[in-house]
């Protein structure tokens, strides 16, 4: 089973999934429309990686969304402290 980063990024994740399929999107065609690349996407999706606020934007403006559907629901708890 693969590790998820945090909550959030399995939920802003599915968000992109659930827009792309919506739009009848392939990762691939979503990968060229926001020029980020395809395995990034699909990192993204599964929850395996946090994207920054640019690709954040970027997935969004590809999706004809705005950058806040995406993160809607998403809260400061569902990220991991750090442990130190």
């Amino acid at each position: 089973m693969p590790r998820t980063p945090s909550a959030a990024a399995a939920q802003i994740g599915a968000r992109i999934t659930a827009s792309r399929t919506a739009r009848s999107m392939t990762v691939d065609q979503l990968a060229v429309a926001s020029r980020i690349d395809s395995s990034n996407i699909r990192s993204y999706e599964s929850g395996r990686a946090m994207m920054n606020v640019h690709s954040l934007v970027r997935i969004a403006e590809a999706l004809n969304v705005d950058p806040g559907e995406l993160l809607d629901g998403v809260v400061s708890d569902m990220f991991e402290r750090e442990r130190v």
